[in-house]
């Protein structure tokens, strides 16, 4: 049995689980949000508690089963706390900036980058620190528009130079007059 799918999720306090077929539906109090799930995963709500269980042991179902309770598991999160992810902007002159829900991003190129984040997220630069903190209810969305960010100036491994999400490491290399000593 799945380590993970066999959990219960329970639903807090001001949150609702909906099924309808194959589409569940989570409202809490951050927002609403939808997915269906694999016709060969079953979910039941008893008593205040969301039960993901499959068919089979065959490796599809075993995999799917503590997927599709993780995915309603973040979804019921989500709705309830909600999620963010912060990142630090490294580097002279590197800074980023709100204008509107737009992020305005200078990361040593000719051009400052516009950022326009996805529907249900916000991308919030903090001023005077070179932070920029990504949140929303959706997990996935939230994630990646966070890697999109840090994507348009990964940190360099020389100087350490650029976006990273707080508290990566990021390794440093010797340069090249350590190697010719």
């Amino acid at each position: 049995m799945s380590r993970v799918g066999k959990k219960p999720i329970p639903i807090p306090d001001k949150s609702k689980v909906e099924i309808d077929g194959r589409k569940i539906t989570v409202t809490g109090a951050k927002g609403v949000l939808s997915r269906t799930i694999h016709p060969d995963i079953s979910v039941k709500i008893e008593d205040n508690n969301v039960i993901v269980t499959r068919p089979s042991d065959s490796k599809e179902h075993r995999s799917l089963h503590g997927l599709t309770r993780a995915l309603i598991n973040n979804m019921v999160e989500g709705t309830h706390t909600g999620f963010s992810k912060e990142l630090e902007i490294i580097g002279v002159g590197y800074r980023a900036e709100n204008k509107g829900k737009m992020l305005i991003l200078h990361l040593g190129y000719s051009h400052p980058i516009l950022f326009v984040p996805p529907e249900g997220v916000t991308a919030t630069a903090v001023p005077k620190s070179n932070k920029i903190v990504v949140a929303g209810i959706d997990k996935e969305l939230v994630g990646e528009a966070a890697a999109k960010i840090r994507g348009f100036r990964k940190p360099e491994p020389f100087k350490g130079k650029g976006v990273r999400y707080t508290g990566e490491y990021v390794r440093s290399k010797a340069g090249k007059s350590a190697v010719s000593a």
